[in-house]
């Protein structure tokens, strides 16, 4: 069986704050094979890096990010003295060195996220991700060569098939709710499945055990290692 793949989560958001530049290029260093971020648009409709909709757990701010323009985000502290990203600026840090998983979060952000990567020609470095499958359909509508993942966190029997034939090619399940079964589904169907995100050695193990394709984890530099 072939090593799974590794997927720093948020950059490596439990080493250093989450969605920012030094943590993906952390995720790098450590030799991850990909890494993950979540696209929020502002009020001002620019795309920046943050999970949530709002600024205040993340940055010494508060507000949603819908109702902030990018230059009030930008002058936040997104933790260590950093800002926060652009998604132009985690393209271009991760760009051809590592692939992305980009989570899709909030209303007009596909268009936007599209643009961005079709712009700089990253097209087969990033993969589209989502818990909305309408997000992820508007995707394949948008351009059927973009790669999209569903994230399904504990998926019934239908969940997988209507994700593959939705275009998927990759599924994310919390790693709680991974069972061989649903390994073995989702790889008949020739898709990847990736268990999220466990954060110490033995639950990364036991992953690995069941045959996942890859792992992701707030802790890269231990699933490295």
């Amino acid at each position: 069986m072939n090593a799974p793949y590794a997927v720093g989560h948020r950059g490596a958001a439990a080493v250093l704050p989450e969605n920012t530049v030094r943590g993906f290029e952390y995720a790098i260093e450590l030799g991850c094979d990909y890494t993950e971020c979540d696209v929020h648009l502002t009020r001002d409709k620019r795309l920046i890096v943050m999970h949530d909709a709002k600024v205040d757990r993340t940055t010494d701010g508060s507000g949603a990010i819908a109702d902030m323009k990018f230059d009030e985000i930008r002058a936040l502290d997104a933790g260590d003295g950093l800002q926060v990203p652009s998604f132009v600026e985690v393209l271009n840090t991760t760009s051809t060195r590592i692939r992305l998983l980009c989570e899709l979060k909030g209303e007009g952000v596909v268009e936007a996220a599209i643009g961005a990567v079709t712009q700089l020609g990253l097209e087969k470095q990033v993969v589209f991700t989502s818990f909305s499958m309408d997000r992820l359909a508007r995707v394949k509508q948008i351009d059927d060569r973009l790669e999209v993942g569903a994230i399904l966190p504990n998926p019934s029997d239908d969940d997988i098939p209507m994700a593959h034939d939705l275009g998927a090619t990759a599924i994310g399940v919390q790693y709680r709710n991974m069972s061989m079964r649903r390994v073995q589904q989702a790889l008949d169907l020739g898709m990847h499945i990736r268990a999220w995100n466990p954060d110490v050695l033995a639950e990364m193990k036991a992953m690995i055990g069941l045959g996942v394709s890859g792992v992701s984890s707030n802790r890269p530099d231990i699933l490295v290692d």
